[in-house]
């Protein structure tokens, strides 16, 4: 069985008889023309439901070699008997691998284009094999979709089709030469033993085809990837972690006769109160771990890691096109889709061909359509921003209710002030109702995106799949990453200075940071949206198919004891949708945007990233072999708009990570005073050193100039008039009282000068990488020569020799007429 269409029995239908009869009339146009074109149907009543019926599709052999030769696929020439060289890792690789006696390697072919007059050229020795499941199921595919495109658009919503997949995934085959290739898919791949196992592509391709082949390829080539940045990351996280003790300017925060002597201005208007700077001792001490000459040297290797990672998968990719035979996988071989070719109305010419050929639009009507799209895509992403405005004005406003309401005392005592202040609550609360915002906006843009896309038409499934790509990519970098942008290079930075603050929307006060900047509540941003993402995904993508096919199957053996047939089964499994794979690309390209745009920030990302890549194949693996119908094979040649879409990422990667570095972490101005403002003729030390660092970088405000709109409530206790807050300005009574000092000039001049070398020496060593690695390998090339020249060879030297043959035939036939012209008479 190649392919089962499903449709309800029109005659026990409940609804009007007049469109159960204009739908039996359909489908019989339908199956007569599937028969003409030379498939086998059979059908047969369901054992649940009466009303169903199955019409299971078979292409004998005849069928098969026409539409091969019509869609240019490519089939064995002959093995391939080039030399391949040895890897010097396959020692270490083979502990991982798929066990060969249970999953045979695939052999490696040299491939031509079937042509049926060159039938023995090509290695035959099975006609049941020559065809793999894939294969059989894309070409009963396309004779579906070459009958009538009005009659196919009204199937496609009247009969669901699908592939079978063949046997149960849980019991081996009883014919040994007859292996269940879903049972050993199950048992080689989807189980959770194997999540140290590499993958049997060459088998998944066979069975699934091309498309979700290249899918789970490049998710286990990212997955690898990513373990040498998990090592790194965790590597400066333990140096972050072991050098926490020796962070001299924690320690002065901590210390009671520095830090406990520190009295910090309120940091809102009226019902905030002065606070001590050791409140801040344990935050500070988490700080030191993320924020340390390590998050530097990591944020630069992951700068060349993305890099390497690209590519390298180009180079993977292009063996992945050669092997599975999609290098030369030309538009031509893509149909149409359905609802495009069921609109094509408008009749033009085509400036290759020179033909009329129908098209859904003109070119002007293709303008309005492309304008009214974007114009929606822009009102939907400003939307979005309109929520992280909201989620914004959340933070302002929620952080004056924590500041009234947890107790703030000037010397710190109570234990809930240790590990609760109100930047941290605010800041905890506000990335969750961050997360659940993102969570509900990505199920209605969801559907915006499609609802864009089906206006839009694109011609073929590639065109649609990287139209809405681009749109739900544009979505969800904006959804995803806004706020973390936000903590990154807003919060903190336009906050003023306690006599002259300044106010979002001239009423909520800008927000400022710990004293030690707001890296660890970046830190704890990504923490919350990164896992969190994790568990919903794998919640909706798991739990959700599985429960439904439990009740699915818990109904239907209330149903009937009978004998469920294999065909049946697969249909009440969950159907996978048009989009495929889109949903899992996407899920992965945000990861790894959160893996390298905020990295500097959080270096167990990759560490995160990896675990869940491990877990994430497996289940992926076990919902197609077990929870969804099987997708309808499709070729594929690479992965598509997202490899773009990742090279932009790496792109940005760099210049975010400087960023992070220079404006959120307090790395630069701790590296100022260091070298600079520690030893005359700023500083007072007579060598380099971190001492007075806090003292130095906290200005001094007078609150006689509170102005009356921010004057806080609380009484002020004690006989300084004066509070610190977290600026580079001049103290009071300075000719220049509260502008920018010295200090916070060279700051500001360094932050430059480390962006601009940061990213100039990166972006250079990116290009030399880019430059020295090439996208194809030798190995590669040779074999694609290799086998142009066997095509060349064996296919056209025996159209010559049909045509000597034929030349010859001819000869001799002149040479006999001339003969029998001069032959002398015979008395």
């Amino acid at each position: 069985i190649d392919f089962v269409l499903v449709y309800e029995d029109e005659t026990k239908m409940t609804h009007k008889r007049s469109n159960h009869k204009k739908q039996k009339r359909k489908r019989q146009v339908y199956e007569s023309n599937l028969i003409n074109n030379g498939l086998q149907l059979e059908a047969t009543r369901s054992v649940l439901d009466e009303k169903t019926i199955f019409v299971k599709v078979h292409a004998p052999w005849e069928v098969l070699c026409t539409y091969a030769e019509v869609m240019h696929i490519k089939l064995p020439l002959q093995p391939n008997d080039l030399k391949t060289r040895e890897s010097a890792f396959n020692w270490f690789t083979r502990f991982f691998s798929v066990d060969e006696n249970i999953i045979k390697p695939e052999q490696e072919f040299f491939t031509a284009p079937f042509k049926r007059e060159h039938l023995s050229n090509f290695y035959i020795q099975d006609k049941d094999a020559f065809f793999n499941p894939a294969t059989r199921s894309r070409i009963v595919r396309s004779v579906e979709m070459r009958v009538d495109p009005c009659i196919n658009g009204y199937i496609n919503h009247l009969l669901p089709t699908f592939s079978v997949l063949q046997s149960s995934f849980g019991h081996p085959s009883t014919d040994p030469d007859c292996p269940s290739e879903r049972y050993l898919l199950y048992r080689e791949w989807a189980h959770p033993k194997n999540i140290l196992k590499l993958q049997p592509l060459d088998f998944i391709r066979k069975y699934y085809g091309e498309k979700i082949g290249i899918y789970f390829a490049w998710l286990g080539f990212y997955t690898n990837m990513l373990i040498v940045a998990a090592v790194v990351g965790v590597g400066c996280f333990l140096y972050g972690f072991f050098m926490k003790d020796n962070c001299t300017w924690s320690q002065e925060v901590c210390d009671p006769n520095i830090g406990g002597n520190i009295i910090m201005c309120p940091q809102c208007d009226k019902v905030c109160t002065y606070w001590n700077l050791t409140i801040t001792c344990e935050s500070s001490k988490k700080l030191c771990i993320f924020d340390s000459f390590g998050t530097l040297v990591f944020a630069v290797f992951m700068g060349i890691w993305v890099t390497l990672f690209l590519e390298f998968w180009k180079r993977r990719q292009a063996e992945l096109e050669y092997e599975w035979d999609t290098v030369e996988y030309l538009e031509q071989e893509e149909q149409i889709r359905p609802e495009y070719e069921a609109q094509c109305t408008h009749v033009v010419v085509n400036e290759i061909t020179q033909q009329e050929e129908h098209v859904p639009y003109t070119a002007c009507g293709k303008c309005v359509r492309i304008t009214l799209c974007t114009s929606a895509v822009f009102f939907w992403i400003l939307l979005i921003i309109a929520s992280v405005i909201g989620i914004i004005v959340y933070r302002l406003s929620v952080f004056l209710v924590f500041s009234a309401t947890l107790p703030r005392h000037i010397n710190g005592t109570q234990a809930i002030r240790k590990y609760l202040t109100p930047q941290t609550a605010t800041s905890v609360t506000a990335s969750i109702i961050s997360f659940i915002v993102i969570m509900v906006l990505n199920i209605v843009y969801e559907k915006v995106a499609i609802l864009i896309t089906d206006f839009e038409l694109p011609r073929t499934q590639t065109e649609y799949e990287n139209s809405l790509t681009t749109k739900m990519f544009l979505f969800q970098f904006v959804n995803y990453y806004s706020s973390c942008f936000y903590i990154a290079f807003f919060k903190g930075k336009f906050v003023g200075y306690p006599g002259n603050p300044v106010y979002w929307l001239g009423k909520y006060r800008n927000e400022e940071c710990d004293p030690g900047g707001c890296l660890l509540e970046l830190t704890t941003q990504l923490a919350i949206i990164v896992g969190g993402k994790a568990i919903w995904n794998n919640i909706q993508e798991v739990l959700l198919p599985w429960v439904k096919n439990l009740i699915g199957r818990y109904c239907a053996d209330a149903r009937s004891e009978k004998i469920v047939p294999r065909w049946e089964q697969d249909y009440h499994l969950q159907p996978i949708g048009k989009l495929g794979l889109f949903y899992e690309y996407l899920e992965m390209v945000i990861q790894f945007g959160f893996v390298t745009l905020f990295v500097a920030s959080f270096p167990l990302a990759p560490l995160l990233a990896l675990i869940n890549n491990m877990l994430e194949i497996r289940l992926d693996a076990w919902k197609l072999t077990t929870q969804f119908r099987r997708m309808v094979p499709q070729k594929a040649q690479d992965i598509g708009a997202w490899q773009p879409i990742m090279q932009g990422i790496a792109i940005l990667a760099v210049v975010t990570n400087a960023m992070i570095i220079a404006f959120t972490s307090d790395m630069i101005p701790r590296l100022v005073y260091y070298w600079s403002f520690s030893v005359p003729p700023y500083g007072s030390h007579s060598s380099y050193t971190m001492k007075g660092y806090i003292n130095n970088t906290l200005s001094v405000f007078n609150i006689s100039d509170f102005k009356n709109a921010s004057k806080p409530f609380s009484p002020w206790f004690g006989n300084d008039t004066t509070c610190r807050y977290r600026d580079f300005r001049y103290p009071p009574g300075h000719q220049h009282q509260y502008e920018h000092n010295i200090y916070y000039w060279h700051v500001i001049a360094a932050k430059l000068a480390f962006i601009i070398v940061m990213e100039h020496v990166i972006y250079f060593v990116k290009f030399i990488i880019s430059y020295i690695i090439p996208d194809v390998s030798q190995e590669t090339k040779s074999k694609v020569k290799r086998e142009k020249y066997l095509t060349q060879k064996i296919l056209h030297e025996n159209d010559l020799k049909v045509v000597k043959k034929t030349i010859g035939k001819i000869a001799d036939k002149i040479i006999e007429g001339v003969d029998s012209t001069f032959r002398p008479k015979t008395e």
